[in-house]
């Protein structure tokens, strides 16, 4: 019995095309290129962060911006004892839910600390900005315990 032939082709997967973020997240971005948080306000009066395009609950479409403080709540964490090359930081930190002030909706990003016993549901965080900003959710590089 002959084996079947087996044929195959090198192809390499590529997307040749860019996406705007358009006129809701693209404000977003260049307000933290500028160093300020801003939200978004929902047809029930929550303001969300980062802001989404349509109301979660309605799907109207949302509009009315709103900045928001860079000092905020933790609502909840989750501890990073052993960080990974993919991680925001190469040291132990907490993954966290931040209600900034101003805003109803926590947000999620990094929060340096010493320690696992540092951070606490509770616990108040201010942000610490990049060095140089690009306009990306990076250019908070993290929060940091206050």
């Amino acid at each position: 019995m002959s084996q079947p032939e087996i044929l195959n082709q090198a192809f390499e997967l590529g997307f040749t095309y860019t996406r705007s973020t358009g006129p809701v997240v693209g404000r977003f971005l260049t307000e933290l290129r500028n160093r300020n948080i801003v939200g978004i306000k929902a047809s029930d009066g929550r303001v969300i962060v980062p802001p989404m395009e349509y109301d979660p609950d309605t799907a109207e479409e949302l509009s009315d911006f709103v900045e928001v403080g860079q000092e905020g709540e933790i609502v909840s964490f989750a501890w990073v004892k052993h960080p990974r090359e993919a991680h925001p930081m190469d040291k132990p930190f907490a993954w966290a839910m931040i209600k900034l002030d101003g805003a109803d909706v926590p947000m999620v990003h990094c929060v340096a600390a010493d320690s696992e016993d540092t951070v606490s549901t509770g616990g108040r965080v201010r942000a610490v900005w990049s060095d140089e900003t690009k306009g990306f959710i990076t250019d908070i590089r993290c929060f940091e315990l206050i």
